[in-house]
């Protein structure tokens, strides 16, 4: 393999044309090769902005020159052309959620496993560190005992065209924003959670959930509170309560590059310095790739867990949900 992970894209979606591709042009040990779409005057204005070659997927696969895939393909989408990318010996960085499902999760894996590659889900929030003063702060016992967690992650109406709301393409917001608070809850409590009870407020005519609420309970008894939702004002957060304090995170999911994360503890505020977690998160891949890391080392098989896991859970709180009718939908 070459000193820099050569790198295609498979899909022109909104997040990869604002976040990802440019962090993976700056990124100093990747090499943007090509960009696929089933559009191709799509590929190509995504191939004239980051300077590299316009193609259709199947093409995409066959190049010698490109060592690993991103996709940011809609959900639904993600087992046929991620087998394919890893059928063929290619890396994959796959937008979240993984799959559709954790069957589908399983299959993805098994097949990563059988060609020897790296298979990650780009849960760019990850890669912050801010959530790692956080997992500090508790292990210290800053907050005493913990009491409970409360996670969101919502925002307003989408345009009526868009992708997550489409049944057939994986879409809904359990799917779209409810796996944020969901993995913070992981992070912060491990992968031992229970699905006490669950609520999507659903549009019987498109087939997808606009929102939803579940609560869960760790292995310690914490109880875990997530929203999610596609009818809100914008709210992307988390709190840990303690005995002895209450710790709040804002913008805990989507920070900007320059956003300066600020824990409130009470009254007491702890700042800290801006991170780009895309750029973090394409870079950790493609050290990761250079350096021959594949699911079957010890800190991929862990993430590996933590995917499937959420994916889970998702299951769960799907299958299990009392379900609320709702008549109000995109704007349009």
């Amino acid at each position: 393999m070459s000193a820099r992970l050569r790198v295609g894209v498979l899909g022109c979606s909104d997040v990869a044309w604002r976040r990802t591709l440019p962090a993976l042009q700056a990124a100093p040990r990747v090499e943007l090769v090509a960009v696929a779409s089933r559009d191709s005057a799509k590929a190509q204005r995504f191939a004239s902005n980051f300077s590299c070659v316009a193609t259709t997927y199947s093409d995409l696969l066959d190049r010698d020159d490109i060592d690993a895939v991103y996709m940011p393909l809609p959900p639904a989408l993600h087992l046929p052309w991620g087998a394919k990318v890893l059928s063929a010996g290619k890396h994959l960085l796959s937008e979240k959620p993984l799959a559709s499902s954790a069957a589908e999760a399983r299959q993805l894996l098994q097949r990563a496993r059988e060609n020897g590659v790296l298979l990650r889900e780009n849960f760019t929030f990850l890669h912050h560190p801010q959530h790692e003063s956080v997992r500090k702060l508790m292990a210290s016992g800053r907050l005493g005992a913990v009491r409970s967690f409360s996670g969101a992650f919502c925002f307003p109406p989408l345009p009526a065209s868009d992708i997550r709301y489409s049944a057939h393409l994986g879409g809904g917001s359990l799917r779209d924003a409810g796996v944020y608070p969901i993995r913070a809850a992981q992070l912060l409590f491990g992968n031992d959670l229970t699905l006490s009870g669950s609520v999507l407020r659903v549009d019987p005519g498109r087939g997808v959930d606009l929102a939803g609420q579940a609560l869960l309970v760790s292995a310690d008894g914490v109880p875990i509170t997530v929203q999610f939702g596609f009818q809100h004002s914008y709210g992307s957060f988390y709190s840990v309560w303690g005995s002895a304090g209450r710790l709040h995170l804002d913008r805990a999911f989507t920070p900007p590059a320059d956003w300066r994360p600020v824990l409130r503890i009470d009254a007491e505020e702890i700042a800290l310095e801006p991170e780009h977690q895309f750029q973090r998160a394409v870079e950790s891949f493609a050290d990761a790739v250079l350096a021959g890391v594949t699911v079957t080392d010890t800190d991929e098989a862990r993430r590996c867990a933590d995917t499937l896991r959420t994916m889970e859970l998702v299951d769960q709180i799907s299958r299990q949900a009392v379900r609320v009718n709702e008549t109000e939908t995109a704007d349009e």
